[in-house]
């Protein structure tokens, strides 16, 4: 199973490579340890606190992203603009940005708490388990993607509509309807009824 740079470890302040911990947490999501990220998403997988973010341009269409083919979870789906796992002491929110600019090199604007949601997704292509506390974000992306090819393979702008035929069509990641369904009162406040969320 390849595990890439960005996604199996992260350098310390004095350049050595270390691997990336994720906080494990109980049912109210509060904090109970660490674990390996690895580790942490083995069957039957360790609960653990994650984001999602769902950006939108100004004519209120949804950032999706493609997960690049050399991630070790997921590789080659489509999903939400951006998802991932805050350090441990990290705050979800600071996490968000700092994972969205990685990712796809824009800093979101107007980014806001858009609730949690906790579930239990299996990856059958992988065999991992997506075992998530997930903390929602909704904003705008103003400016334009310089996209991390190590971490994003394609990027696309989609209306409701658009999403759909896509969904039908294309491979999504196992936790995306989960979260875009949880997500979606704050997706429709941000983006106005006429959009179609």
């Amino acid at each position: 199973m390849p595990i890439t740079r960005g996604t199996a470890t992260h350098t310390s302040s004095n350049g050595s490579a270390e691997a990336i911990l994720l906080e494990l947490v109980d049912e109210d999501g509060t904090t109970i340890g660490t674990a390996e990220k690895l580790a942490a998403h083995q069957p039957p997988g360790q609960l653990h606190r994650a984001f999602s973010v769902f950006l939108f341009d100004e004519r209120g269409r949804l950032l999706l992203q493609q997960r690049a083919l050399g991630k070790y979870h997921s590789p080659g789906v489509w999903s939400n603009t951006c998802c991932g796992h805050p350090y441990p002491g990290e705050a979800p929110f600071a996490a968000a940005a700092r994972r969205t600019h990685e990712e796809l090199g824009v800093s979101p604007s107007l980014l806001a708490e858009a609730g949690t949601v906790r579930y239990n997704h299996p990856d059958p292509h992988s065999g991992l388990v997506e075992q998530e506390f997930n903390h929602l974000f909704v904003g705008m992306v103003q400016s334009p993607l310089r996209p991390d090819p190590e971490e994003v393979g394609s990027t696309a702008f989609v209306t409701p509509v658009e999403l759909t035929e896509r969904h039908v069509r294309d491979a999504f990641s196992t936790w995306f309807m989960t979260v875009l369904d949880a997500a979606r009162p704050a997706i429709r406040e941000l983006t106005g009824a006429g959009a179609g969320w």
